[in-house]
C-alpha cells in the first residue's frame, strides 16, 4: 500500500511533539501604580510600552502651592530663631545679675548674723534675690515654649518635605508600562490610578490539570510549556512549576471544552522566562509533563 508524503509528515509531527496535559494562558503580576498625592497633573512620563527601573518618575504632581506653604513655615522659623537668640541673651544678663545677688545675699546674711547689718538690709537683698530667680526661671519657660514652637514648625516643614516627595509617582518595580490611564493637565485625587506596570521578563503560565496528573507535578519541578509559533510550529520552552492549588475547581469557561465541563480539575502555575518578550499576556499554550521522546 502507497502512503501519501502528506499522511507521513502528518504523522513526524505528531510523533515529535507529545501531546498535551493541559491548556492555558499567559499572565503576569500586574501592580497599578496609584498617585498618593492630589492635584494637576505637570508631567506623565508612563507611556505605554516603555520599559521602567526602579525609581522611574511617571507623574509629577504640581507642588506649587505645597511649596508656598514651606517657605511662609521657614520664614516664620527663621523669626522664632531669632527670637530664641533674645531670649537667650536676656537670660544670660538675668543669670549675671542673679549671681551677684546671691553673693550679696550671701553676705547680708553674714553681716547680720555679727550685727553688722540691718534686717532691713537684709529683707532687701532677700526680695533681690527672689526677683531675679522668679524672673530667670519666667524667661526659661519663655525659652522652653519658643523651642516647641520650632519644634513644631519643624514637624510642619518635614511634612510638606514628604508631601512634596509623595508628588512624584515613583514605579516601585521594573517592568514595562502597559496601560495609562492619565494625561498631563488633568486633575487628580490621592489615591488615582496612574499607570499599569508589570514585569514581561518572565511570565505565569496558568493551567488547569486533572487529578491524576498531580503526581507529575511537585513544586519546583521542570515542566514544558508550548505555544505556537507559526506555520502549525510549535515552540517548547521549560518551566517552572511554581504553585499547585489545593483546591479542585470546575474548568474555567475559556479554557473549557464541551466534554470538560463536569470535569473538576487544579490550577498550576509555570514560570516561564521571556527574554525576548516573545510570550504576550493571554496567550494561549500547552502544558506538557512527560519529557519528549529521544
Amino acid at each position: 500500500m502507497r502512503t501519501s508524503l502528506p499522511f507521513v509528515l502528518l504523522l513526524l509531527g505528531a510523533c515529535a511533539a507529545p501531546a498535551p496535559d493541559a491548556y492555558g494562558t499567559f499572565e503576569a503580576t500586574e501592580v497599578m501604580v496609584s498617585s498618593e498625592a492630589g492635584g494637576r497633573l505637570m508631567a506623565v512620563t508612563a507611556d505605554e510600552g516603555s520599559a521602567i527601573t526602579p525609581g522611574t518618575v511617571l507623574a509629577v504632581v504640581d507642588t506649587h502651592p505645597l511649596v508656598l506653604q514651606r517657605n511662609e513655615l521657614r520664614a516664620r522659623r527663621t523669626a522664632v530663631q531669632s527670637r530664641t537668640a533674645e531670649i537667650d541673651a536676656q537670660l544670660q544678663v538675668i543669670e549675671t545679675q542673679r549671681a551677684v545677688a546671691q553673693r550679696t545675699f550671701d553676705r547680708t546674711t553674714r553681716l547680720v548674723a555679727a550685727a553688722a547689718a540691718t534686717a532691713q538690709q537684709s529683707d532687701a537683698a532677700t526680695r533681690d534675690l527672689r526677683t531675679l530667680e522668679a524672673q530667670s526661671e519666667a524667661t526659661r519657660a519663655t525659652r522652653a515654649t519658643v523651642a516647641r514652637d520650632l519644634a513644631a514648625i519643624d514637624a510642619q516643614v518635614a511634612t510638606l518635605d514628604d508631601r512634596i516627595r509623595r508628588s512624584r509617582v515613583i514605579a516601585p518595580t521594573a517592568g514595562t508600562v502597559l496601560a495609562r490611564y492619565v494625561e498631563t493637565g488633568e486633575l487628580v485625587a490621592p489615591g488615582s490610578p496612574i499607570a499599569k506596570v508589570a514585569a514581561l521578563d518572565s511570565l505565569v503560565f496558568r493551567a488547569y490539570v486533572a487529578e491524576p496528573q498531580l503526581t507529575q507535578l511537585k513544586l519546583g519541578a521542570i515542566v514544558r510549556v508550548q505555544v505556537d509559533s507559526g506555520a502549525g510550529a510549535l515552540r517548547s520552552m521549560p518551566g517552572r512549576v511554581m504553585w499547585v492549588s489545593a483546591r479542585a475547581e470546575f474548568t474555567p469557561t475559556p479554557i473549557q471544552t464541551r466534554e470538560e465541563r463536569v470535569t473538576q480539575v487544579y490550577a498550576v502555575k509555570v514560570l516561564v522566562a521571556n527574554p525576548d518578550g516573545s510570550l504576550r499576556i493571554g496567550m494561549p499554550g500547552e502544558l506538557v509533563l512527560t519529557a519528549p521522546p529521544r
